[in-house]
């Protein structure tokens, strides 16, 4: 048995000590929960790797059906105070976790949380969380699109750190928050300083979500620092029959040039437009089409390209669905493979999941 599986088998005894003696304590407080999202993607350019394109961290294998992302979930919410342990496995923590220790990467949430006023919707969290950017998350099914645009592949899904919360209202949320950086549990080697990223959100509670997340922080050793610079804005409308979703990031980060001291400002830009409607009883179809630019190759290998997906969900419930995707990129400047391993403007594939919550 190596090193990563002990970790992991510690992890979950622990988890199952800790929910008995919670549940054992009051269990009306505790809620217990999973998710599991199983897929098969297939890539027309056959890759030799097994790997679906590099910019991409979820459904990522090619030809094989895996496991996208398992969790297994225990919260605990009583007279103001708040608690989350979550422990995953997966592909997407595979890859998503790939820079972080061994031993942290079957946690996919470890929170806990005070309520600083009895008479306000006022909490301070600390731990790893959930990131506050962006309109998808690593549950599949909480996303409108089977597989995750290019702009959240590329952005956060976690951090780790603290988050001061409030609202003011049941329809709007402010929040602050001191991290670690930019999805990092573990600081990078040399980095010492810490990041800051905000939130301004309104829901009007009937299927609109306005949406402002930033973030700030030094990127790599501190001896280099190299400061980034993050907005991300979404605007969310979801009825009864159909929903949509339009969303713009812009970020920019210091660059710079070994042998002297000059530096320059690179930037990079996403655009995201996703539309989804019921066509019959519990059958929707799904369309997104996004614009990624990042030709300094700040977040990315220098990735410019548009996409454009299509999809087909049997939800069966809220807590299951069955889901099937065409996806395609495009970009002027071979990006990517073909079959033959030849340079290529075009990548295709097909991918099919099964979701399911308990």
């Amino acid at each position: 048995m190596n090193d990563r599986v002990r970790i992991a088998a510690l992890v979950v005894v622990v988890f199952l000590l800790l929910l008995g003696r919670l549940r054992a304590q009051d269990s009306s407080a505790v809620r217990l929960s999973g998710y599991a999202e199983v897929y098969y993607a297939y890539d027309l350019s056959r890759p030799a790797s097994g790997e679906r394109p590099d910019f991409l961290y979820n459904h990522k294998r090619h030809n094989e059906v895996n496991l996208n992302l398992g969790v297994l979930r225990a919260e605990y919410d009583r007279q103001g105070v708040r608690a989350t342990l979550g422990l995953m496995a997966g592909t997407y923590a595979q890859y998503n976790l790939a820079a972080e220790p061994a031993a942290l990467r079957s946690i996919h949430e470890a929170r806990v949380g005070l309520r600083l006023s009895r008479t306000r919707d006022l909490w301070v969290d600390a731990g790893i969380l959930s990131s506050h950017i962006g309109f998808e998350s690593a549950f599949g099914l909480d996303c409108m699109t089977l597989t995750r645009s290019i702009v959240a592949e590329n952005s956060p899904y976690y951090e780790a750190g603290a988050m001061v919360s409030y609202k003011p209202n049941k329809r709007l949320l402010i929040a602050g928050l001191l991290l670690n950086g930019w999805q990092r549990i573990q600081r990078e080697q040399g980095n010492q300083r810490p990041a800051f990223g905000t939130q301004l959100k309104y829901d009007n509670l009937e299927g609109t979500v306005l949406n402002w997340s930033t973030f700030v922080g030094s990127m790599g050793p501190d001896s280099i620092g190299e400061w980034r610079f993050y907005n991300n804005f979404y605007a969310q409308v979801e009825g009864e029959n159909s929903g949509m979703i339009l969303g713009m990031d812009l970020g920019f980060q210091q660059a710079r040039y070994s042998g002297d001291s000059s530096e320059d400002v690179a930037g990079w830009l996403t655009m995201v437009g996703i539309y989804r409607a019921r066509v019959v009883r519990q059958w929707w179809m799904v369309g997104r089409v996004e614009y990624f630019l990042d030709d300094r190759a700040v977040v990315t290998s220098g990735l410019a390209t548009l996409g454009a997906s299509l999809g087909v969900d049997l939800r069966m419930s809220e807590r299951a669905s069955w889901r099937l995707e065409g996806r395609f990129f495009g970009a002027p400047d071979d990006q990517f493979r073909d079959v033959n391993g030849a340079p290529s403007q075009t990548n295709m594939a097909i991918t099919t999941a099964i979701c399911v919550k308990f």
